[in-house]
Formats: C-alpha cells, structure tokens, sequence
C-alpha cells in the first residue's frame, strides 16, 4: 500500500521525497489548485487512478475485518475487546514507527524484535530490588540507551563497511536473541524475571479517568484541525496546492467522531489505557521531525534517491546511522511497553511474530519498502490492522501455523498492493 506524507480517502497525498513540495499538475485533468470540494475530489480520484490510494486500503481491510470477525465471534465488538485492542497494538506500533523511518531511506531492520527486547531485559535486571535497584527512571534509560547504540553500531557497519542491511541486520538478529537468552538465564533457572516495580508496571496496565480520556480526545481533534489550518494557510501563501477549507471540516469532524467514539467505548470498560496517550505522543512528535524538519525531508531524499541526495550536499551515511538510531530508540520504547504489559521479561522475549507483525505493521499502513514514501502514522494504521487480525483470530482459537499463513497473506497482499500502485505512477510519469 502507497502513501505519502497526506491521508486517505478525501485526504491529499503530498510529495514522497520533500514533504513541503508541491506536486507537479502533470496528470490529465488534475485540478493544481482545488478550491471547491468537487475539485478536491476529482484531484483525489485521480491521484487513486495513477496509484495514489492513501489510506483507502487500509480504511477498506479493517471494515473487512471487522465484519469478518464481527460475524464469527460476538466478543469482537465488546468493550472490554476494544481496550485489550489498544493494549495489544500499542508496543508494535511503537517498535514499528522505528521501521517506518528505516523503511523510508529504502534499508531494513531484521533485528528490531530482538533489539527491543534487549531494551525489556536491561531495564527489568536493573529493576530488580537491591539487585542493584535501580530508580524507575535510570533503569528506563539505561535500556533505551542500550537499543539506541546497538541501532548505531550496526549503522556503522552498513555505512562504513559497505555492508547491506539485511545482512548486518540478520546477524544482529542472532547476536542480540542470544544476548536475550544470556541476560535472562544467568539470574533464574525458570528463564523468567518479574517486574517489581508498580511505575514500570502501570505503563501498560494504567488507564485514564473518563474526564481525561475526554480531554485527550479534544486534544487530538484540535490539535489535527489546527495543524492542517496552519499547513493550509502557509501553503497557499506560497502558491501551492492547499486543501480547500470545507475539506479541512469534514476532515476534522470524521476525526472527532472516531476519536469520541472511541473514547466513548473505551470508558465504558477501563478507560483509554494510558499506554495508548504515550503511543501518541510518540506519533504526534516524530510525524513532526519527519515532515516539518529539514532532518526528515533529508530522509525522503535519501530514500527517494541516495545518489540525488548526495549530489545536493545531504550527508547519506549521517542520515542513515541516524534512522538506525531512530529505530533502535522506538525498539526499545515497544521493548519496554510489552515487558510492562506482560509483568516479565524471558527468553523468549523478542521472539515468536513480533518481527513479523512490527514490519506488517508498517508495510501494511503504507510504507514502501522500495524507499522515499510513507508516513509515520502508518505504524499506528498498519497496528491496527494487524493487531485486529491477531484479536479476530485469538477469539476463535486459530492455530497458530493458520495465524502465521493468514498474517503473511496479509503482508503478501500489502507489498502486491504497493508494488502495482508504484508501477501505475511510474506508467503515468509519477513518482
């Protein structure tokens, strides 16, 4: 699935490569300077036509989705189901907002499963009362720390060794499951360390009062409305194609009912988990540094065309051990949150369809895996998508090599779906 720095249906789908750019009138009867909600359409429409479908199939798989798994299982649908939802694709859509900007310079993290759960063990050895007791807060540092380095050392190797990726990448895969298997048996034979602390624990087993969860829902809708009055506004000051502001309405008032909504249900069982406020914190500040900074339109560049990039002065290898920074830090972010949400760390932390999902995740919310296209917001949406896959089929009680066959079905189709929209836009003189 194709998508650039702008949305779905009825949402604008911006320049892959310099987010602040605007695009070239260079499809037929595509209107440069839409300013009426007929002219917007008819441009979105045709964008869809060359190969820009935005969010349209991610919208499209999860009405699917649900009226599958609606249909199969009651459960699906009730409250108590909606939390455990946001509980469940919280640490994938964290680690995965690491792969979108990795994915994005055209490179690829075969280590990040392992390497959040690195961030996991450290932090909860460090945790472990008068052994040696470390405060909350330095044990959350230390593992955050110790993702991020091991993000830059591999960079290093790919960009000063020449090595590829996938093969630095799949060593790290092997080095790091068994530093995992290491930490966790030296101190307990059962290969199983508790968390002791109630502030580690809360992370994903807290949720919010009903009042802020209302307040955190306003925040959102407004947040979005202004941003995209801003963006508008400065837009169309510089002559570029600007979103009309009936557009900008409908938008932020599609938003605001699914996030009330969504708060709305939520209350009715615990609350918005406060995992959930932390996931978008995360999302709101790097969608920030990917499209309103110089740092992210360098990573466009990069993954838009390396070659070009180096030419107009951009340090490629900086940009690069900075990305693999970038993952290594939210790896170990989502290491952190699911060691919080199982209470534990063992050894076998990391494994399983962690890696799987957390690369569905982004593939799926739309980031190309040929490079210099995607948003941020697709972990969030790819989460989503595969997080209700798992929580469709754990409700029916699938095996789990059907679980593997249906999810990487899902992938399959996700990377067929980019693969031909790239091949439209290129048949039609896009990008």
């Amino acid at each position: 699935m194709t998508t650039g720095p702008g949305s779905g249906p009825g949402l604008e789908s911006e320049s892959t490569v310099a987010p602040t750019e605007a695009l070239p009138a260079r499809r037929p009867g595509f209107e440069p300077h839409p300013t009426t909600l007929s002219e917007y359409v008819r441009g979105w429409w045709q964008g869809v036509r060359t190969g820009d479908l935005g969010s349209l199939p991610i919208i499209v798989g999860l009405v699917v989705i649900a009226v599958v798994f609606g249909t199969l299982n009651d459960t699906f649908f009730v409250e108590r189901n909606f939390t455990n939802l946001m509980l469940q694709m919280a640490p994938v859509a964290t680690i995965a907002i690491g792969i979108v900007f990795v994915l994005l310079i055209g490179e690829i993290d075969l280590s990040v499963a392992y390497n959040s759960a690195v961030g996991g063990v450290v932090m909860t050895m460090l945790l472990r009362p008068d052994d040696p007791g470390w405060p909350w807060w330095a044990a959350i540092a230390c593992g955050l720390a110790s993702t991020t380095i091991i993000g830059l050392l591999q960079a290093l190797i790919i960009t000063k060794a020449g090595v590829p990726s996938f093969v630095v990448t799949l060593g790290g895969l092997l080095i790091l499951s068994g530093v995992v298997l290491v930490l966790t048996t030296e101190y307990t034979t059962a290969g199983t360390i508790r968390i002791q602390d109630s502030t580690v624990v809360g992370i994903a087993n807290n949720f919010l009062t009903d009042l802020w969860g209302w307040v955190v829902g306003g925040v959102i809708v407004g947040g979005y409305a202004l941003v995209q009055v801003q963006t508008a506004r400065s837009r169309g000051a510089g002559g570029l194609r600007a979103k009309p502001a009936v557009v900008i309405a409908l938008q932020s008032a599609g938003l605001a009912v699914v996030t009330f909504a969504a708060v709305w249900y939520a209350n009715r069982d615990r609350g918005v988990p406060t995992v959930t406020l932390i996931l978008l914190v995360f999302l709101a500040f790097w969608s920030f540094v990917a499209v309103r900074t110089r740092f992210g339109r360098h990573v466009y560049a990069v993954g838009g065309s390396a070659e070009a990039a180096l030419r107009a002065g951009i340090s490629v290898d900086r940009v690069r051990m900075a990305v693999f920074m970038i993952g290594g830090f939210m790896a170990g972010v989502g290491g952190i949150i699911l060691a919080s949400r199982l209470r534990s760390v063992s050894t076998g932390t990391g494994g399983g369809n962690l890696l799987l999902n957390v690369i569905a995740a982004a593939v799926i919310g739309g980031t190309s895996l040929f490079g210099g296209t995607g948003r941020v917001v697709a972990a969030l949406l790819g989460a989503l998508v595969i997080a209700s896959i798992q929580n469709g089929m754990d409700l029916l009680g699938l095996p789990q090599g059907t679980r593997f066959v249906i999810t990487g079905l899902v992938l399959l189709g996700a990377v067929l779906v980019d693969a031909l929209a790239k091949r439209s836009r290129a048949a039609r003189g896009g990008v």
